[in-house]
């Protein structure tokens, strides 16, 4: 399954990449998609077969499942 995480900064989004390809999940940086929202503007878009995902990080701001009818939350950050 695909999944799309979004970050308040762009070095979270640099930071989680790495993570994903180092826990051997295919993933790439790419702007986020209209309608989900971002601090930044950039997203890892990564692919999961038993859909679990790498650790998330303090920049981490949410993660969807990339379904045909849209979105689906995985995760979302607590607000402080």
């Amino acid at each position: 399954m695909e999944y799309i995480a979004t970050f308040y900064s762009h070095f979270g989004a640099i930071q989680y990449r790495r993570a994903c390809e180092k826990a051997g999940f295919p993933a790439k940086i790419m702007p986020v998609p209209r309608n989900l929202s971002s601090s930044c503007g950039t997203c890892v878009s990564f692919v999961s077969p038993d859909g679990t995902y790498p650790p998330v990080n303090e920049e981490l701001e949410q993660i969807v499942s990339v379904e045909k009818a849209g979105f689906g939350q995985v995760y979302m950050a607590e607000e402080n």
